[in-house]
């Protein structure tokens, strides 16, 4: 009987262990963002962001400020040869879970992207929530080596300005998604290094800014699209979260910000002619008006309504303007439109989608409904007899 307990207690001995093959959060070095550019010998060069564990806790020897973070870079022929090049040059495991942002310098965007999404899409550890941008002008190990004042690892800082929705945010999700999609081309935000503001060190600490979108087609950069531009794709897009619309009029201008919007893309099709019919919808409430006009009487408030709603027209025909006869790349997703909407019609176009959309006619209606004007009606600095009711 005896040897039978001692064979049970055994087994129980060798299954209560533990997990043999567990990883140690002492043995993991978190990468916190990456960067991604292309070499004066044409091959990719990669760099990753890796926080510095306990960094800020207590004082190191010698005195001074630890770093909280600190930037590798390796270079190869692929995505892969990089990798395994840069855990050489560490005592811990690459880890990616925490990975919040990836920089594409524009030169490696140039000359294109594609190889880079494969391995992405294949790579277990690739976070699909992790936003992917281009660095306008610039390399993107650049910014990650920047020593932003305000987060303690830069490239979280980058996560949460585009959390905000102030401008254009792409994920590695939405760029596999588009990219598989027919009838539309995929973009990404943009960044690029500014000048630091006053009261910060140049030699410590710099910023960076979200600069437009970069617009991609058989993917590499086709171009760039500024401030207002990007305005007028996240119009077309769906995508206005939290944006502003600012309105000029005889003696001054008229600020609201966006509280909901909404749009619709209507396609017609008659022949061989492709005509789209774009409706936008927006609400909010002024929190600007430096004009003469007091615009809680109704017929002030429809003036600047329709201000408002020529200066959004405007601003998204602009931006038509030069994805559709500059840059001839349907980023919108016209053509998606036409395959919701007209299946057996997209047959026939899909093949010359690329031509068909630059000839494309496109009009655009604009709804803009102000449900709030602030606590006074007309600028509190201006005298009675200067404001027009």
């Amino acid at each position: 009987m005896k040897p039978f307990i001692h064979t049970g207690l055994l087994l129980m001995l060798l299954i209560t262990s533990g997990c043999w093959d567990r990883t140690e959060i002492n043995d993991l070095a978190f990468v916190m963002g990456t960067a991604l550019d292309l070499s004066d010998e044409g091959e990719i060069l990669g760099s990753v962001q890796v926080a510095v564990p306990l960094a800020g806790q207590g004082t190191p020897r010698g005195g001074g400020t630890q770093e909280k973070f600190f930037v590798i870079t390796a270079e190869g022929k692929t995505s892969n040869e990089v990798l395994q090049r840069l855990q050489k040059k560490l005592s811990r495991r690459l880890y990616y879970a925490h990975r919040s942002v990836v920089f594409v310098g524009e030169k490696l965007a140039k000359h294109g992207i594609k190889d880079l999404l494969d391995f992405f899409s294949r790579d277990p550890h690739s976070r699909l929530r992790t936003y992917i941008m281009v660095v306008k002008g610039g390399e993107g190990r650049d910014i990650l080596k920047v020593r932003y004042p305000f987060e303690e690892v830069p490239a979280e800082a980058v996560k949460e300005m585009e959390i905000l929705g102030s401008d254009l945010g792409a994920t590695l999700r939405d760029l596999f998604v588009i990219s598989s999609s027919d009838g539309i081309h995929p973009v990404m935000g943009v960044i690029e290094s500014a000048v630091p503001s006053e009261g910060l060190d140049e030699r410590k600490n710099k910023v960076f800014q979200l600069a437009g979108a970069a617009i991609f087609k058989d993917f590499k950069l086709a171009g760039l699209l500024g401030e207002k531009e990007t305005g007028g794709l996240l119009w077309t897009t769906n995508q206005m979260k939290n944006g502003r619309v600012i309105a000029h009029l005889p003696g001054g201008k008229v600020g609201m910000v966006l509280t909901k919007t909404n749009r619709k893309i209507i396609p017609e099709i008659n022949g061989g002619k492709v005509k789209f019919n774009i409706q936008l919808e927006g609400e909010g409430s002024v929190n600007d008006n430096d004009s003469p006009l007091d615009i809680s009487q109704p017929k002030n408030l429809e003036l600047v309504q329709k201000a408002m709603e020529k200066s959004v027209e405007t601003q998204v025909r602009d931006f038509l303007s030069k994805v559709q006869k500059q840059y001839k790349v349907d980023v919108v997703g016209f053509g998606q439109e036409i395959y919701r909407n007209e299946p057996k019609q997209w047959k026939v176009l899909k093949e010359q989608w690329d031509k068909k959309f630059p000839e494309a006619e496109i009009s655009i209606a604009v709804k803009i409904s102000i449900r709030g004007s602030g606590m006074a009606g007309a600028p509190l600095h201006m005298k009675e007899k200067e404001i027009k009711k």
